[in-house]
């Protein structure tokens, strides 16, 4: 059991038989005396994905959701879903949907990722921060570039498209921030 006092972002709780993760937390004491202080969570269902908000009292005591964290690799594509193995069991799971459609532009076989898994289910996909990928298609390097950042489309191995700066070529290998799809440096 958890106290609803100590929620803290990424802290997960289980509430109406869902894992859900905590994404801001506030608390609002009373004005009156003796009252209890609330507890104001803003949260996503992990099953569904649905951001809800909530108030607790600071007494209450909520559910510790059934949730770890594993170490998993992702194996190969497989049409729309994507094979994954957990690598302390070396169980696979397959993957569609959303979870593997956000990600899919990253993976390379071999990849590394992070498992969250649920009553055996997987419900969360975490990628590293960074991924290296090689660049397979971009104009020609710019000559002669001006004072201003000139940046370029570059399509990457796994065929999603990045802004880089104007002197790279095809064949360059870039490290890629996973989060906001941006050019970090070269690898």
């Amino acid at each position: 059991m958890i106290n609803a006092s100590d929620l803290r972002r990424g802290i997960i709780f289980q509430q109406d038989a869902a894992p859900c993760l905590v994404l801001d937390v506030s608390f609002q004491s009373p004005t009156a005396r003796g009252g209890n202080t609330l507890v104001k969570t803003k949260f996503r269902n992990l099953l569904t994905g649905q951001v809800l908000n909530s108030s607790f009292k600071s007494s209450d005591r909520l559910d510790e959701a059934d949730y770890a964290r594993r170490k998993g690799q992702f194996l190969y594509a497989d049409g729309e879903h994507g094979v994954f193995m957990d690598q302390e069991s070396y169980e696979q799971y397959e993957i569609g949907g959303d979870l593997y459609e956000d990600i899919k532009g990253y993976l390379l076989d071999g990849c590394d990722v992070s498992l969250g898994v649920f009553n055996e289910q997987v419900v969360t996909l975490e990628m590293p921060q960074v991924v290296e990928l090689t660049v397979t298609e971009t104009a020609p390097a710019i000559k002669n570039a001006t004072a201003t950042a000139q940046t370029k489309e570059a399509i990457l191995e796994t065929g999603i498209a990045v802004q880089v700066p104007g002197y790279l070529e095809a064949g360059e290998k870039i490290k890629v921030d996973t989060r906001e799809c941006r050019f970090v440096s070269r690898a």
